[in-house]
């Protein structure tokens, strides 16, 4: 929502001021130049974008305009789960919480949680960090590994897409430049006409530049920015539940384990210690 608004403020901005400045609107409706800017663009980046990238570009794109971050009530129901699952652990033994992790949106502890069975990348995460510690296959040390090996291959796979739109981002000057001279090209064609033809021809032309700028600043930049952000804000997310699993499985209580979780956490986002406790004796309080 907020993508579309700041992009809506962006072009009425542009426009604005052209309008009182004067501008004509109909000099800037110019579909050669911009069929030579878009054209170019979209070949540049289906060239660029082998295999499966350009699906993740897509998908990128579509995140840009309608994902959302996770908040505190979110986290605060992560470090909530991640109490019950290991009070859970602790009480029951690892291989009792088998059903629990076969069957997630069923379960009646995970079920509890909405905000985080939204999030299906992290449901996965955790499930599979469960996994390993329910059939023993792993060390607090080696469990760490994997997790950080799972960690660097979501940054990886969200960072990729986001290049390639930064890249195509930064061609698009360079297209407004190509389109602008094929404008001039198209001018010295016609400088027998007047001075109102040949002004028109050249105003043509310098729109092919002011587009290709303006997408790449105002339009390609910010969705790639906004793309890279919400990786960052998703990969902090399974962060937490990494440090959460991995204090738990070195032995230590459970509110001892979603304090390291919850210091994964970015301050503006992060549940205090006084709320993450009260909800924690809450819980304690309604299983007794």
């Amino acid at each position: 929502m907020f993508t579309v608004i700041g992009l809506a403020v962006v072009f009425a901005a542009v426009l604005g001021g052209f309008a009182l400045g004067g501008g004509p609107f109909l000099a800037l409706i110019q579909p050669s130049e911009l069929l030579v800017i878009g054209g170019a663009a979209v070949g540049t980046l289906i060239a660029a974008a082998p295999g499966k990238m350009r699906s993740r570009l897509g998908g990128t794109i579509a995140t840009a305009f309608r994902g959302s971050l996770p908040g505190k009530g979110d986290y605060l129901d992560l470090l909530k789960l991640q109490y019950e699952v290991f009070a859970f652990m602790r009480r029951h033994g690892a291989i009792a919480l088998d059903a629990h992790v076969d069957d997630v949106p069923q379960s009646s502890i995970f079920g509890k949680y909405p905000s985080f069975l939204r999030h299906a990348q992290a449901v996965e995460f955790f499930r599979g960090a469960l996994k390993q510690i329910i059939n023993g296959t792993t060390s607090a040390e080696e469990l760490d590994v994997l997790l950080e090996t799972e960690l660097e291959t979501h940054q990886e796979e969200t960072g990729i897409p986001v290049v390639l739109l930064q890249k195509t981002a930064d061609s698009l000057p360079g297209l407004g430049i190509v389109a602008a001279i094929l404008g001039i090209v198209v001018t010295m064609g016609n400088l027998d006409g007047g001075p109102k033809e040949v002004g028109n021809h050249v105003g043509s032309a310098l729109v092919g530049t002011f587009l290709g700028v303006l997408l790449c600043y105002g339009l390609f930049h910010p969705i790639a920015t906004n793309a890279e952000l919400q990786g960052i804000a998703n990969g902090k997310y399974l962060r937490c539940i990494k440090e959460g699993v991995l204090a738990s499985v070195r032995g230590s209580a459970p509110i001892v384990a979603i304090e390291f979780a919850r210091k994964a956490i970015f301050s503006d986002e992060r549940p205090t210690s006084e709320e993450t406790d009260e909800a924690c004796r809450a819980l304690k309080s309604a299983s007794a």
